[in-house]
């Protein structure tokens, strides 16, 4: 006999919980049912929303050890003395199917790391690839949907997708990198990952750098051809990673930077703050700062991986933001989601619960009152719940002048309006991706932008060939030879 007793969620035994309470042997349930009724009525609402995007994901936790002391560029409290050990959750995930999709699907492979850090939480938010399809957030929405089911047959629609990197030149750099080999990665392990983002440091000094974060996985780059892509079962890439750890094959990654003072980035031959582009390593060389290990899968799915929230605005002091337009969106979306999802006190479940004091003035709200990790507070208790307030000497939480930001500073006779970038250069870069490749590797990519391209019209085959041509005219001449041998 168990030692623990079967209750209701508020704790009261439960005599029997496999017959329902009803009128006669045969006849009618009873309204009395109220056991019954709040085990159906928790099943209803056992899903939250899903997703939008990087539905379908799988998560563990694990430790980033510094190896190099960065306080001339930051004052982030984690990375100061060589040797500090930070917890980290990471979440990986595909980013434009739900649950229902493959692990194996041409798709990027979102890469969120969650630092838990003595001054708060600093969260990573980024992809297995460098840059991202645009550099203007009002795009992003039209994005997302080009690349979902069609809204009449809910099927798969290449042409969609096609349409839509025809008019945004743009993208023409990541879908270079999404058609390529690396467009389906064999497992979370073998793939790196990328901040994308330009953030920025700030030192004791007030002295501001901008910075991009890289982890190379120490696994090797593994990749999946299209032709294989169906062999593999769609849960291939999530049993992969927990196994791994269970086996205790802890999968690590190298963790880089390139930094540039703000005068070095004013020189820099791309704008640094385009979500499209690559800083050129010979302008920005890499600085190894330490190494990331993944060594604990989680214990529930749902309470961990499915309810984790990352946002870009989860920032810690002495890492902050940049003018990049496409983070600067985020900066708002992201908790915004959370918020619809999970609940404005989100940050309050164990997953996302910073390890260290939270004192603020906030109240209320879904799940209110939590104390994931043994907190005496409940729902902040019983103190003064607005700022400035009389109380600060007793206690009542105060801001931390010494851990302000350096002002950022703005464009000389900076006018607000929009912006046009259509001008920008966005196919030397992919170009050079693409000289870059194997014969083979071309070989890969020009079928794989085939197989959807031609599913377009002809006015979206002309717009994308011409794309290809100011990249690299062998590009162009690749993929319409692959058009035509298909026609």
């Amino acid at each position: 006999m168990s030692h623990n007793k079967l209750t209701t969620s508020a704790g009261a035994p439960i005599a029997d919980d496999n017959n329902s309470i009803s009128a006669g042997e045969r006849g009618s349930l009873t309204f009395d049912n109220f056991r019954m009724f709040e085990k159906l009525a928790h099943f209803n609402r056992e899903r939250i929303p899903e997703r939008v995007v990087h539905a379908r994901g799988t998560g563990a936790y694990g430790t980033f050890r510094l190896n190099k002391d960065l306080s001339d560029w930051t004052i982030a409290d984690f990375l100061q003395k060589p040797g500090t050990d930070t917890e980290v959750f990471v979440r990986f995930s595909t980013v434009g199917g739900g649950q229902d999709s493959s692990d194996y699907a041409r798709d990027p492979r979102g890469f969120a790391v969650k630092f838990y850090t003595k001054e708060g939480n600093f969260d990573l938010v980024g992809n297995n690839t460098p840059v991202f399809f645009l550099n203007d957030p009002s795009k992003f929405p039209d994005f997302i949907h080009s690349q979902k089911k069609n809204p009449r047959t809910n099927l798969p629609d290449p042409a969609a997708s096609f349409e839509y990197w025809a008019n945004h030149p743009q993208s023409l750099h990541q879908m270079t990198i999404l058609m390529s080999d690396r467009g389906i990665p064999l497992s979370y392990r073998h793939m790196h990952g990328f901040g994308s983002h330009t953030l920025s440091f700030w030192n004791k000094r007030g002295e501001r750098f901008w910075v991009k974060w890289h982890l190379k996985t120490q696994q090797g780059i593994k990749n999946v051809r299209s032709e294989e892509a169906g062999n593999y079962p769609a849960f291939g890439a999530q049993q992969d990673l927990v196994e791994s750890i269970d086996q205790g094959d802890y999968p690590r990654w190298r963790v880089q930077l390139q930094i540039l003072s703000e005068e070095q980035a004013k020189k820099l031959s791309v704008n640094p703050f385009d979500l499209t582009k690559v800083w050129p390593h010979s302008e920005a060389p890499l600085v190894d700062i330490g190494m990331l290990e993944l060594s604990r899968n989680v214990e529930n799915y749902f309470a961990e991986t499915e309810q984790v929230a990352f946002a870009p605005s989860n920032l810690v002091p002495g890492i902050g933001a940049s003018p990049d337009k496409m983070l600067q969106a985020r900066l708002f979306a992201y908790q915004d989601a959370h918020r619809y999802r999970v609940g404005a006190n989100v940050n309050t479940i164990p997953v996302n619960a910073p390890r260290c004091p939270v004192h603020h003035y906030q109240r209320d709200g879904a799940f209110a009152g939590m104390c994931p990790l043994g907190g005496a507070a409940s729902n902040q208790d019983r103190s003064v719940n607005f700022y400035p307030n009389d109380r600060i000497h007793q206690g009542a939480p105060a801001p931390v002048p010494e851990v302000a930001e350096p002002p950022m500073p703005l464009e000389h006779d900076a006018w607000i309006k929009p912006y046009s970038q259509d001008g920008e250069d966005y196919h030397t870069q992919a170009g050079d991706l693409f000289r870059l490749m194997s014969d083979d590797q071309k070989q890969q990519l020009v079928d794989n932008i085939a197989g959807g391209l031609r599913q377009a019209n002809a006015s979206v085959q002309t717009r994308m060939l011409a794309q290809f041509n100011k990249a690299d005219p062998l590009y162009a001449e690749m993929v319409n030879f692959a058009l035509s041998e298909s026609t």
